[in-house]
């Protein structure tokens, strides 16, 4: 008699789990928000009219083309997301929240070279200014229009911006070490100056105030995924790897995701928003030869939620693969390598 082989005494225990709803919540949250952000752009800097009167919540917009491709934006961004969670069939959940931290991880690394190309770049061009060596360098009508934030943040900030990500590309360090030595040093280097040649400029605070800001809200989200945020729980610790999976899950969609959507909806919806409004106007501070870079710390909190955001579709899809018993989970570690 011909013994048949039974495929299923094979198979993982978790794969006859599949986790479809999961992956619909995750790569639908982060598609929705894309959308968002691409059409938070077209809207507000590029003049286009927004969803909003196609879908009829605006009444005294046009409706018309655009609005028709903003919408197309969304349906299209959504439709790749429950393709792709729809199409993985027996795949681990882990391979996702692998993806998700890799585009968070160069997401943030861009992030952190550009605010330390800029806030040199910044710094540089404050000091000659304040100096009085910027004309003899530049010319008088240089000097002038690098004196107006929206010639100085367009021209000179964009670019550098540019080469930020384009380093990103090309090295895997996070750098959050060396940015907080760099506070460290700037700051230092505000004590020496002060105390022994008794100069002191409002460029150098910006500075300090630049880069911790950016190392403060930036590092969250890796901070996150090394579960390195503080904990008050009162049982927590005591539940099995299941149970805290399950808090985990239910936590990132409820505390997590929602305080990130908070963030967005309330800093881009419109263009006088906390987030949207000072970038579009490239504000700055009322010190006239401070830094020009005001505009770029209301940013730092769009970063922030998105950052966030990522991190936290990528931890609701390890704690359920942790709920499912998949193997491979990761091995959290309190030492942050850079």
């Amino acid at each position: 008699m011909a013994v048949t082989h039974d495929a299923t005494m094979d198979a993982p225990d978790y794969a006859y789990r599949p986790a479809p709803v999961i992956r619909l919540i995750g790569w639908c949250t982060l598609a929705i928000m894309m959308a968002f952000l691409v059409n938070n752009v077209l809207t507000f800097w590029m003049g286009w009219p927004g969803i909003a009167p196609f879908i009829g919540l605006d009444s005294t917009g046009e409706i018309g083309i655009q609005s028709g491709l903003q919408l197309l934006i969304y349906v299209l961004l959504i439709g790749l997301a429950m393709r792709h969670a729809l199409g993985q069939g027996d795949t681990p959940l882990r391979r996702d929240a692998e993806i998700v931290i890799g585009w968070n991880t160069f997401f943030i690394r861009a992030a952190f070279w550009v605010v330390f190309l800029v806030g040199l770049v910044d710094m540089a061009i404050s000091a000659l200014r304040v100096e009085g060596m910027l004309p003899e360098l530049v010319g008088e009508q240089m000097a002038s229009d690098l004196g107006k934030s929206a010639y100085r943040g367009f021209y000179v900030h964009g670019p550098v911006v540019l080469l930020g990500i384009a380093l990103a590309c090309v090295t895997r360090t996070l750098g959050f070490l060396w940015l907080a030595l760099l506070v460290v040093v700037a700051e230092l280097g505000i004590v020496f100056t002060r105390f022994v040649f008794s100069y002191e400029q409002a460029y150098m605070g910006d500075l300090v105030r630049f880069w911790y800001a950016a190392l403060f809200l930036f590092a969250s989200a890796y901070t996150l995924l090394e579960d390195g945020h503080v904990r008050v729980d009162v049982f927590y610790a005591g539940f099995s790897r299941r149970g805290k999976a399950m808090v985990n899950s239910v936590g990132s969609i409820l505390l997590g995701m929602s305080l990130c959507w908070t963030v967005i909806l309330l800093g881009m919806w419109g263009k006088s928003s906390i987030i949207n409004s000072p970038i579009l106007v490239y504000e700055v501070t009322q010190s006239g030869f401070g830094l020009y870079l005001k505009y770029f710390m209301a940013g730092f909190l769009a970063v922030f939620a998105v950052s966030m955001m990522m991190q936290f579709v990528a931890m609701l899809f390890e704690a359920s693969a942790d709920r499912r018993g998949e193997p491979g989970g990761r091995e959290l570690s309190t030492e942050i390598i850079h």
